[in-house]
């Protein structure tokens, strides 16, 4: 799509009406979100089998560590306030 002063403007892509970009920036902080839960479950499963004051020690900083970063990525997206698309498996509907 060209502006009548010859800039080539982004396409909007899954009928948000937003540029490119944003949406892929959506998708990527999405899966980012979704491997922070994960990494925070792993450090919590890692807790349970703990052994000694180090391992546990360690186990703790891990879960507050991983924690901290699945809420900071939230924040971030709610900063985003943006029209989020309805997610099925992965994929915008």
């Amino acid at each position: 799509m060209e502006s009548g002063l010859g800039l080539n403007k982004a396409k909007p892509i899954l009928g948000s009406g937003k540029p490119a970009d944003a949406n892929l920036e959506m998708l990527a902080l999405k899966e980012e979100i979704g491997m922070a839960k994960q990494d925070w479950d792993n450090a919590l499963r890692h807790f349970e089998y703990a052994l000694g004051k180090d391992q546990i020690d360690y186990a703790i900083f891990a879960i507050e560590a991983a924690e901290k970063r699945y809420e900071m990525l939230l924040r971030k997206a709610k900063a985003l306030n943006a029209h989020w698309p309805q997610w099925h498996g992965g994929e915008a509907k």
